[in-house]
């Protein structure tokens, strides 16, 4: 379908929602309730484990993550120290019948990291929150500058399934104006790296919309990351938010109101130049075999399985340790203070590493999944997956059909031809053209309440 048929009132890039509800709608808990008590009645036996990293070598331009550059003397110990604290409070909460199906390293970069200290963190996830490495998935992050061949035989030894590698651009240029300094030839001697390290699935992160970036340069990175034959490759498009590097380069007026889907730099040009990048992406690497897994997923043919089908990101909680890690229970989603400036993360993170045992027994900031939210959130994970979603596992679920909970916004959906019309009957998938505004679907199907709580975030 082409984009002239849709409605061109839609802005196809509002917001890439990896998770729901978004932190910025979270507020301080003001009854701190117990961990034991949140997790007392939550099934825990496919239970996902995420270990979060603050800390980047360089903080790209485009990033918004929980992250500060560097680490002065002693602050990754410091760190590791109270991960190991708050492993050993949280693990109590939970209860010695915990079983954890998967497992992720994120943040940040956790291969900013050392060896020395990269085992330090796995022995955090297996002796004191009980997971097995070994046994289980795990995923971990890494940048090229990080990705060094002692660290890489640490994560290979430990049980790492999967190495996610940030490269964003194989041209130098692009790079550069993504404020990524980094070469191509250190980018390809770390995937040499990755590959000697035997580390199953290797995954690649590709960005397009950067200013500069051509029709034939964003062919030139994709041919260059399909000559590695990754198992997997995510092709993320380019936003410009508030307190990034980018952001600040196209700074507003101060006085102007946050809108949680600004956008300094937009315009239909833009909108128009990503979505023909995205749709030669797409196809090329459909071209090459490679299965589209959502809008931004690709998996090459005959890539090994990554794990974690014992895991639903819809229905089973999520436990994770760090300042910068959010945890999931079916009534509350929980977490630390969230920021972007980079001086109100340092304050997090100092705050996070003076913390004793007994201050991580406690959730403080967070979002009640009341009311309708854990249904829109079972829509939200389920259709933006190439796979779609069957209306009798929602309907198991909630005992009511999406159709009867969501008319207006499925009407609407149809009506844009972001429905397949050829899925199965009691099927909801995305057409090919759905699947390529998956960060204007997701938005719309936001709560009010939810819209209103980051609307008023304070940024920070």
């Amino acid at each position: 379908m082409n984009i002239s048929t849709l409605d061109s009132t839609v802005r196809p890039y509002q917001s890439y929602v990896y998770a729901y509800p978004h932190k910025t709608a979270y507020r301080p808990l003001v009854e701190r309730p117990a961990l034991r008590e949140l997790w007392a009645a939550e099934p825990r036996d496919a239970l996902s484990l995420y270990l979060h990293i603050p800390f980047c070598e360089v903080r790209c331009g485009f990033c918004n993550l929980f992250t500060r550059i560097g680490a002065p003397e002693g602050l990754v110990t410091a760190y590791l120290d109270a991960l190991e604290r708050q492993a050993g409070a949280v693990r109590e909460a939970l209860g010695a019948d915990a079983r954890f199906a998967a497992a992720a390293f994120g943040g940040g970069t956790p291969t900013f990291l050392e060896a020395a200290e990269l085992e330090r963190l796995c022995d955090i996830a297996e002796k004191g929150m009980g997971a097995d490495l070994g046994a289980v998935p795990l995923s971990v992050e890494a940048s090229p500058a990080t990705a060094t061949a002692d660290r890489l035989a640490v994560l290979a030894g430990r049980g790492a399934t999967r190495l996610s590698l940030g490269v964003q651009s194989f041209v130098d240029a692009e790079a550069r104006s993504a404020v990524r300094p980094q070469r191509r030839a250190d980018v390809e001697a770390a995937l040499g790296r990755i590959r000697e390290a035997g580390i199953p699935v290797l995954n690649i992160d590709l960005i397009y919309g950067i200013d500069g970036q051509t029709a034939d340069s964003w062919r030139h990175s994709l041919d260059a990351a399909l000559a590695w034959r990754p198992e997997e490759l995510y092709l993320y498009p380019l936003y410009v938010r508030p307190l990034t590097g980018l952001g600040r380069k196209e700074a507003r007026e101060p006085e102007a109101e946050w809108d949680p889907a600004w956008d300094p730099a937009w315009d239909p040009a833009w909108d128009e130049r990503r979505l023909r990048l995205y749709r030669a992406g797409r196809d090329h690497l459909l071209a090459h075999g490679y299965e589209q897994v959502s809008m931004r997923m690709f998996r090459a043919p005959g890539a090994p399985a990554t794990g974690g089908e014992d895991h639903a990101c819809q229905t089973d909680g999520m436990v994770g340790l760090g300042c910068g890690a959010r945890s999931y229970t079916s009534a509350l989603h929980y977490s630390f203070d969230y920021a972007v400036d980079m001086r109100e993360i340092r304050g997090i993170v100092d705050d996070y590493v003076s913390r004793p045992s007994a201050d991580f027994a406690r959730a403080e900031h967070g979002r009640w999944m009341t009311g309708d939210e854990a249904r829109r959130r079972h829509l939200l994970q389920s259709v933006l997956q190439a796979e779609g979603m069957a209306a009798a596992e929602y309907r198991a679920r909630f005992g009511t059909d999406p159709a009867e909970d969501f008319p207006a916004e499925l009407a609407r959906f149809r009506g844009r031809g972001w429905l397949d019309p050829d899925a199965a009957p009691g099927h909801l998938r995305l057409s090919p053209e759905g699947l390529a505004h998956s960060d204007a679907l997701g938005p719309e199907l936001f709560s009010p309440a939810v819209r209103a709580a980051m609307a008023g975030y304070d940024l920070k």
